[in-house]
Order: structure tokens, then C-alpha cells, then sequence
């Protein structure tokens, strides 16, 4: 089969979270740039309709739901608003995510609560609608959490988010153990130091961060679109609870450090 009809999503439906800007905003323009309907979620509207209209201009579909993932509620109305458009979702990209920087000592449960359930409590939830409707829809699909090397070591200040991560890739064997015979398949990519519009100017300060990548240099987003078209598409049909590590084998030289 060529690699075009194997990567294909036309008949897909597509479903992001986190789709205002960073890594969720390209993941749904390369979906739908392979041929999937696309529903944008988060919480800021106005940036989801203005990538609703990139998408548009460059001949895809697209729907913009405003939710924040935390939202029983909004999360509902959201699956609910992409059957309405397109039919039963197909494909989940768990991507919504926060950051911090606390140390231990000082960090306040406040913080701990609110990166712990965006990060991790609500990749489980949105995973648990969309088997849901796939199951009740009698419908094949994949679900793509997407975690990151820092679920594998962790840094000074970000123990949260660090924690919540290794949560997903655990979450994520968890989900494909019960899901995958049912013609669910869930996977995960972990990112490692991919430049965005969130963090350019903060990486761009640090080029000491190369050290430890081999390849030499930071990742841009197009380099986990191989990755995440594997995982939603039939090229990744016997694939089921693996986590694909992005990161330029940064964590291979820290390990052999």
C-alpha cells in the first residue's frame, strides 16, 4: 500500500484538545490536512475560530467548540457538537495541558490540583466519552494522549507536571488493555523540547538546552507529524498502549550521562 492511502483520514473525525496555539493548533492542522474533520477545543473561542479559518482556506473542515477540559459539562456538549457536524468521533488527541514552575517546598496544592487534573484527570475523561460514543457508535478509532520525556525524568521546578505525565503514559497502557479489543486503540507521543509560539523566546535564551539533544538541535512541530498520523491512521492498526518518544534522543543521552 503507499504511504498516501496508509496515512489517509478521509472519513475521520478528529477531535483536539488544546487547539488555540501550540502543538494542539498544528496536530489539528495536520489532520485535517490529511483529510480529517476537525473539532477545535479550548477555552480561548476567538483563537479556535481563527484556525478554524486556516483550515477552511486550505480546503479542510473544521468546527470550533469552546470547553475547558475540566468541564464535565462543556466536554459533553462538545462530543455532542462534533456528531451534530460531522458524526461520531474517531479520533481523540488528548493535548490539552498546563505548566508550572514551583519548587516541592513551595508549591501550593492549588497547583499541584489544577496541573494533575488538567493533565492527567481530564485525559482520562475525554478518553472515557469518546470510547463511549465509538463503542455505542459500533465504531473503530484511535485515542492519542500526548505526554511527554518528562514522564520518564524529571526536572527541578516542574514536579507536577512531571508526575501528571508519567500518569498518561501509565494511563495510556491502562486504556489499551481495556479498550483495544474493543477496536479502540490508544497510544501516546512524548514530546521532548519542541519550540512553539509558547516557549520560542524562552528557549531561543537557552541554547545550552542542545547539549543533551544528539540530533543538535531543539524540535519543531512538524517533527512529531510522522509520529501522530502512525497513531491515528491504519499505518498504526496493531499498535496499542505504546508511547513514541519525539525528543532528538535526548533521553538517551541522559541516561547514558
Amino acid at each position: 500500500m503507499k504511504a498516501a492511502q496508509l496515512f489517509d483520514l478521509t472519513g475521520r473525525v478528529a477531535l483536539v484538545t488544546g487547539a488555540s496555539s501550540g502543538l494542539g493548533a498544528h496536530f489539528a492542522q495536520t489532520l485535517a490536512e490529511n483529510g480529517a474533520r476537525v473539532v477545535l477545543v479550548a477555552r480561548r473561542v476567538e483563537r479556535l475560530n481563527e484556525l478554524k479559518k486556516r483550515i477552511e482556506a486550505s480546503s479542510g473542515q473544521a468546527i470550533a467548540v469552546q470547553a475547558d477540559v475540566l468541564d464535565r459539562a462543556a466536554m459533553t456538549r462538545a462530543f455532542d457538537a462534533a456528531e451534530a457536524a460531522f458524526g461520531t468521533v474517531t479520533i481523540l488527541v488528548n493535548n490539552a495541558g498546563i505548566a508550572h514552575s514551583d519548587r516541592v517546598y513551595e508549591m501550593p496544592e492549588e497547583t499541584w490540583r489544577r496541573v494533575l487534573g488538567t493533565n492527567l484527570d481530564a485525559v482520562l475523561y475525554w478518553a472515557q466519552e469518546a470510547a463511549r460514543r465509538m463503542l455505542a457508535a459500533r465504531k473503530r478509532g484511535a485515542i492519542v494522549n500526548i505526554a511527554s520525556i518528562l514522564g520518564y525524568g524529571v526536572s527541578k521546578g516542574v514536579s507536577a507536571y512531571a508526575v501528571a505525565k508519567a500518569g498518561v503514559v501509565q494511563l495510556t497502557k491502562a486504556l489499551a488493555v481495556e479498550l483495544a479489543f474493543k477496536g479502540v486503540r490508544v497510544n501516546a507521543i512524548a514530546p521532548g523540547y519542541i519550540v512553539t509560539e509558547i516557549n520560542r523566546e524562552y528557549l531561543a535564551g537557552r541554547p545550552e538546552m542542545t547539549r543533551n539533544i544528539p540530533v543538535g538541535r531543539l524540535g519543531e512541530t512538524r517533527d512529531l507529524d510522522g509520529a501522530l498520523l502512525l497513531l491515528a491512521s491504519d499505518a498504526g492498526r496493531f499498535m496499542a498502549g505504546s508511547t513514541i518518544v519525539v525528543d532528538g534522543g535526548q533521553l538517551l543521552a541522559i541516561a547514558g550521562a
